[in-house]
């Protein structure tokens, strides 16, 4: 079974920080990455960074230099800080569990965190 849990989410003020995070229980599941994407309505979800098994990192360009994703050593927990926040930031963030397809980390997710920054 499988279940993630985000938190973090919140409203900040361009230019400002959050750090999202993602608790897991992944039990026997087999997990070769961790990420994050975003989403928000009426658009498709947008890959924002992932995590290999091997600890190797992927960004989407919008985020690159201002987002670092990570985990902590138990590998229970996933993080996103992200730092300069822009307007365009604004999304429902979700943590994902699975294998890669191309870049995107693909597999179940949370509920997701809300994120809205304000010019």
């Amino acid at each position: 079974q499988v279940q993630l849990v985000e938190s973090g989410g919140g409203s900040v003020q361009a230019g400002g920080s959050l750090r999202l995070s993602c608790a897991t229980s992944l039990s026997t599941y087999n997990v070769y990455c961790l990420g994050w994407f975003r989403q928000v309505p009426g658009k498709d979800r947008e890959g924002v960074a992932a995590i290999g098994s091997n600890g190797s990192t992927t960004y989407a360009d919008f985020v690159k230099g201002r987002f670092t994703i990570s985990r902590d050593n138990t590998n229970t927990t996933l993080y996103l800080q992200m730092n300069s926040l822009k307007p365009e930031d604004t999304a429902m963030y979700y943590c994902v569990a699975g294998a890669f397809l191309g870049s995107d980390c693909r597999g179940p997710t949370g509920q997701g965190t809300q994120v809205t920054v304000s010019s």
